[in-house]
């Protein structure tokens, strides 16, 4: 399972989501992509299998993921502090994958009936997700 860890800032979040996801789903190959080279370089060293910066690589990488991993941000065009482009935005909403993103209530983009949860419990979410997404995903390779 190809799964697409995108992030900007800093790269704290997709850091955290590369380590944790690298820990628990043995077989997933995990690629990285940021929309700056300080989070491309801080999700690298997290362990991502390849890694690129901006937003040509977001979208070749939407082509290819089965999953999408990210803020909720990837997919408004200039969220995170104007990091990510329309182009970005829009292959991500357009890839045929499947999209876990973080509710994360920052840039200015607040997600209604969401609590504001801490990091870690976000990322145990996503893990709970990429399970289940793992067990389809495995089925189909079978059965499909």
């Amino acid at each position: 399972m190809n799964i697409l860890v995108i992030d900007g800032q800093g790269g704290q979040l997709g850091s955290q989501l590369i380590r944790t996801i690298l820990g628990r789903l043995k077989t997933a190959k995990v690629i990285a992509v940021g929309t700056n080279a300080i989070a491309t370089a801080a999700m690298l060293k997290a362990g991502a299998h390849q890694a690129s910066t901006g937003e040509n690589p977001v979208v070749v990488a939407c082509r290819k993921a089965d999953v999408i991993v990210g803020p909720i941000g990837i997919v408004i065009a200039d969220a995170l502090f104007g990091e990510v482009t329309p182009n970005m935005a829009v292959a991500v909403g357009q890839a045929d994958a499947v999209r876990i993103l973080l509710p994360v209530n920052k840039c200015d983009n607040l997600v209604a009936g969401v609590p504001d949860l801490n990091l870690s419990t976000l990322i145990e979410d996503v893990m709970v997700k990429l399970d289940a997404v793992e067990k389809q995903f495995a089925f189909c390779q079978k059965e499909c």
